[in-house]
């Protein structure tokens, strides 16, 4: 059975703080939803500073979908590692993994922007060297035992609910994130179908003797919005669609390499791209994919027509694939 996501990053770019805050609530009562009706995962993200407000506080939202759900995970990919204070930063890791029973999936990557390492005032050309002392923290705190940390000694408590520790992944697609996850024994998180740079994973494993695997997104994974009626909603909500494509695309460079990027500049084109999809349920199910990413308040979807998108997937899509 595929793997099922409803992914949430709360843009909306023509939002009021009331509007807003209404999104949030639709978001947390949809991880209520597809949890009840057998979702694996949420999936959130961290970005700064956004004209149209992408999430930037994702742990937050983690903890409301927990407070709201039993057994869905939440996986939050990716943080931007250099940006935390890595104390805090295993503090609020173990109290969500408390909180959650172990639902939390952490993916630490260390962005690709340098305007939010300016806006935090963190050094862009030390982020690799940030990011080795945010997991080396983490892994270290998390035992509850007294370390140095930067010349003095500190304990971070409590314990989380996950042993040895909550799930953390390493995310990326260069080889010095590979070589970083292979030599902590962590697991790893290429951002896009990269083949060589897995293999590339596996060897440093043997290198260090350590052990690790990948979550790697297969080579198409689409981001899906159910319709009964797909010309129809192409040609409502395409923009939509269309907005947060070209505002993510804006972000890469030509070194970065991503499952979703999206070249479009038209609806027309982001339609037949493929990027984007929008599928009825027997389309979704005829995919073959082996994870069914869902994207429902996409670009500032109306909350309405994210409801119709999320019904639609789960009760017309996981009931037939899990018979």
């Amino acid at each position: 059975m595929p793997f099922s996501v409803v992914r949430f990053n709360l843009v909306d770019p023509r939002a009021t703080p009331e509007s807003l805050s209404a999104r949030y609530r639709a978001a947390v009562e949809m991880a209520a939803y597809a949890d009840a009706h057998g979702v694996d995962t949420v999936q959130t993200e961290e970005h700064h500073g956004v004209d149209n407000n992408w999430l930037p506080s994702p742990f937050a939202f983690a903890g409301a979908v927990f407070g709201a759900t039993r057994r869905i995970a939440v996986t939050v990919s990716a943080i931007i590692g250099p940006l935390h204070d890595p104390l805090r930063l295993a503090e609020d890791i173990a109290v969500l993994d408390l909180l959650s029973g172990g639902r939390l999936v952490t993916v630490a990557g260390i962005g690709y922007r340098p305007e939010e390492y300016e806006e935090r005032g963190v050094d862009w050309g030390r982020r690799g060297k940030l990011q080795d002392l945010l997991l080396e923290t983490l892994l270290t705190a998390w035992s509850g035992e007294p370390f140095t940390y930067q010349g003095r000694t500190v304990r971070v408590t409590p314990r989380p609910f996950t042993q040895p520790h909550p799930m953390l992944l390493v995310g990326g697609s260069s080889r010095a994130a590979a070589r970083r996850a292979a030599r902590l024994g962590l697991p790893f998180f290429p951002s896009a179908h990269l083949p060589e740079i897995e293999a590339y994973y596996r060897e440093r494993c043997a290198e260090y003797g350590t052990e690790g695997w990948t979550m790697m997104p297969a080579e198409v994974t689409p981001l899906l919005h159910l319709s009964e009626d797909p010309d129809r909603t192409w040609a409502e909500y395409g923009e939509h669609f269309l907005h947060e494509a070209r505002m993510y695309a804006s972000w890469q460079s030509k070194d970065i390499r991503s499952a979703v990027r999206s070249a479009a500049t038209t609806v027309a084109e982001l339609r037949a791209e493929g990027v984007y999809r929008v599928v009825t349920p027997e389309e979704c199910l005829a995919l073959g994919l082996e994870s069914l990413v869902l994207h429902p308040l996409c670009g500032g979807m109306p909350v309405e027509e994210g409801w119709r998108s999320l019904r639609l997937f789960c009760d017309a899509v996981l009931p037939r694939l899990t018979a």
